[in-house]
């Protein structure tokens, strides 16, 4: 019986950049497997390669070396237009700087994802997942009349509108208050609990990490530890 391909892969990763005259190393032979369903927090310093990692997986960026799979599918050595269509359909992205559209309201940007992908009864859709993030009544307002914390919760249910079967958050918490942060975490485990996709996350929260049933800690580009919480 032929196993499935892990969620995702790292197979000796690198990422080196021009820095000056020289190369800077970002990520060096980083290998990691990431099995469908987990709940992965990225942790480490400033410049340890956490956000690197993530646009690695996404394919916003592409390796110096090394390979990255997505579900089988090599991200790596796919070409742009293929790239898109994958994280369209496959990958959900949430943003630190949350990244609404400014001129479209709450309901419209959870939409938007899913007209992209010409599915069907869209704003069904995207009417439940702002109730399931507590923002039902809020469906029609723009993000600038909305607080930072809402805003957050509606870039998560835009982000899982499309069911992604992968879902990376870079710093979501990271520009609001500890109670905020709190609402949101709570609506994020909740999506992902509901939906069966894997989760990595970007954090310097260890108590935010501490909710994930697997932590990984990067230093200087490379994988310095790896535990299984649960």
């Amino acid at each position: 019986m032929t196993s499935l391909p892990p969620r995702l892969e790292f197979r000796q990763t690198t990422k080196s950049l021009p820095s000056g005259q020289k190369m800077l190393t970002v990520l060096e032979r980083v290998d990691l497997r990431i099995e469908a369903g987990e709940f992965v927090a990225i942790l480490g310093p400033s410049g340890s390669g956490k956000s690197t990692l993530l646009g690695l997986a996404a394919g916003l960026d592409r390796p110096t070396s090394g390979e990255v799979w997505l579900d089988g599918e090599p991200v790596h050595s796919l070409s742009e237009d293929a790239l898109a269509l994958l994280r369209r359909r496959k990958v959900g992205f949430v943003f630190q700087s949350f990244q609404l559209l400014s001129n479209l309201t709450a309901l419209e940007n959870v939409m938007f994802p899913l007209e992209l992908l010409g599915r069907d009864l869209p704003e069904e859709r995207a009417r439940e997942l702002l109730v399931e993030v507590g923002l039902g009544d809020r469906t029609h307002h723009y993000p600038v009349q909305l607080s930072g914390g809402e805003q957050q919760r509606v870039a998560l249910a835009r982000a899982f509108a499309p069911s992604p079967t992968l879902l990376l958050a870079d710093e979501p918490t990271g520009n609001l208050d500890s109670r905020t942060g709190s609402m949101v975490l709570a609506a994020l485990e909740k999506l992902w609990k509901g939906t069966g996709a894997t989760l990595v996350l970007v954090t310097h929260d260890v108590a935010l990490a501490s909710r994930a049933s697997r932590r990984v800690h990067l230093l200087d580009g490379r994988i310095a530890s790896d535990e299984r919480l649960s």
